[in-house]
């Protein structure tokens, strides 16, 4: 599959509108929201995706918000829909 616009300028956008909309929602103005980093490549297959998918779901549990990822409004309604079943 080729994408259809370069996925670092895919990423670009959409990490600065949910920088400047999380930031509105906390009330914040200049202050960095993002981490110098990124992992803006394609996901290569099934596993990985799984992977990457259970890494997002677990990121409220680890940080201490909410005990299982079920919690987080953000991923309890319908979780990841494309990832297969555990």
């Amino acid at each position: 599959m080729t994408p259809l616009t370069d996925v670092s300028k895919l990423m670009q956008s959409l990490k600065r509108f949910t920088a400047k909309e999380a930031n509105r929602i906390l009330g914040l103005t200049g202050h960095s929201f993002w981490q110098d980093e990124s992992y803006d490549r394609l996901v290569r297959n099934k596993t990985e995706f799984q992977r990457i998918a259970r890494y997002i779901e677990m990121n409220p549990v680890k940080c201490g918000i909410v005990s299982t990822p079920e919690e987080f409004l953000c991923v309890a309604p319908g979780r990841i829909d494309n990832r297969a079943a555990d």
